[in-house]
């Protein structure tokens, strides 16, 4: 049986497996004469499977049958690909944005109306104290400053009173800070702030609040100003409030102001 021998760097399990197959027409002793040129016999030749080679990935067969594993992958494949796209749509982000968008401002305009009133713009909104004793309306005063803790906790509650009743009732704010309203202090017997004071139609004082107290106290007393009934039902009540020998004097350069 011949030998092949390898000449270079080939691998062994390339070269095709060869075995001998004997011949029926061929003699035994035919091999002995040296004259005559030396016959082998036809080679059936086989190849062995390939193994997994680490420089190329093995190629699968389009016509034997799929393993189940590869069954399984298809089906994991196919059904990863019929979910959601692996890219945001633009549709979806612009719907998105706009439904952000729209909550933002639904978020901001809630926080502005319950906490995001101060006390600035109460008393930009507020009506001159001249004027709301004058106009034939009753009218509630509040006595406040701009450092007081309670003035500023309490001024969502006066913001949403006065858009109740803003038609019938006047709304006056006197910074006591003023020098300006240093009469209406000592007339009203401010000692405490903020200092609400409900004044009828002539601004005649029929009672006043003082203090932190719930939104209910200056509700139920604006509400019997508005109908025009002749007492308030919580004429003298006092809460948590800060003192007004606090208070930052200042003078305030424009006569019609009454911040």
């Amino acid at each position: 049986m011949a030998r092949f021998a390898p000449s270079n760097s080939i691998a062994l399990h390339r070269i095709p497996l060869c075995f001998r197959i004997p011949h029926p027409l061929l003699q035994p002793s035919a091999a002995r004469f040296p004259s005559s040129p030396r016959r082998f016999p036809p080679l059936a030749c086989q190849t062995l499977p390939e193994s997994h080679d680490t420089t190329s990935a093995p190629e699968k067969s389009s016509n034997g049958p799929e393993s189940p594993g590869d069954t399984t992958g298809q089906a994991a494949s196919s059904s990863s690909n019929q979910g959601f796209p692996e890219f945001p749509n633009k549709d979806i982000n612009r719907r998105v944005a706009i439904v952000s968008t729209v909550s933002a401002l639904a978020l901001f305009s809630s926080s502005r109306l319950d906490f995001g009133v101060s006390l600035k713009d109460l008393a930009a909104a507020a009506l001159p104290y001249e004027e709301a004793l004058s106009n034939g309306k009753p009218t509630v005063v509040e006595f406040y400053a701009d450092w007081c803790e309670v003035c500023r906790e309490l001024a969502p509650d006066v913001y949403k009173v006065e858009q109740q009743f803003k038609d019938r009732v006047n709304f006056v704010m006197l910074n006591v800070d003023n020098t300006k309203w240093e009469q209406e202090l000592d007339e009203f017997g401010v000692e405490g702030i903020p200092h609400f004071a409900f004044l009828d139609k002539q601004g005649n004082e029929e009672g006043n609040v003082v203090g932190r107290l719930p939104r209910q106290y200056l509700l139920e007393n604006v509400d019997a100003l508005a109908r025009g009934e002749a007492s308030i039902p919580h004429a003298r009540v006092v809460g948590q409030f800060s003192s007004a020998e606090a208070r930052k004097v200042h003078q305030v350069s424009d006569p019609r102001s009454h911040g």
